[in-house]
């Protein structure tokens, strides 16, 4: 698998990476991404028809809490700092015309 890998994906990775290799970082680039293939190709050849697919590889729970009201009704109370109030609300200036 390793000889797919072309002097043009290289050039094309390192445009997408912004980065600037010299030809020697560009040749061990190529021999990484060839590694990387050929272990991938060792994966796939892996018998996985009794793994069960997972969606992580650790046990997670719901590790949310329970949406509980904690704060009851306090309108009144808020509307008592308000300098003007008009049907339960702020009454504020008009800002936009």
């Amino acid at each position: 698998m390793a000889n797919i890998i072309s002097d043009e994906t290289i050039e094309y990775v390192g445009i997408l990476s912004k980065l600037e290799l010299s030809d020697q970082e560009k040749e061990q680039a190529k021999k990484d991404m060839g590694r990387m293939l050929d272990y991938i190709d060792m994966l796939n050849e892996l018998d996985t028809s009794q793994v069960e697919p997972m969606s992580h590889v650790f046990p997670v729970h719901n590790v949310f809490r329970e949406d509980v009201v904690v704060n009851q009704d306090q309108r009144d109370e808020i509307l008592v700092n308000a300098p003007e109030q008009k049907d339960g609300q702020f009454q504020v200036p008009k800002t936009v015309e």
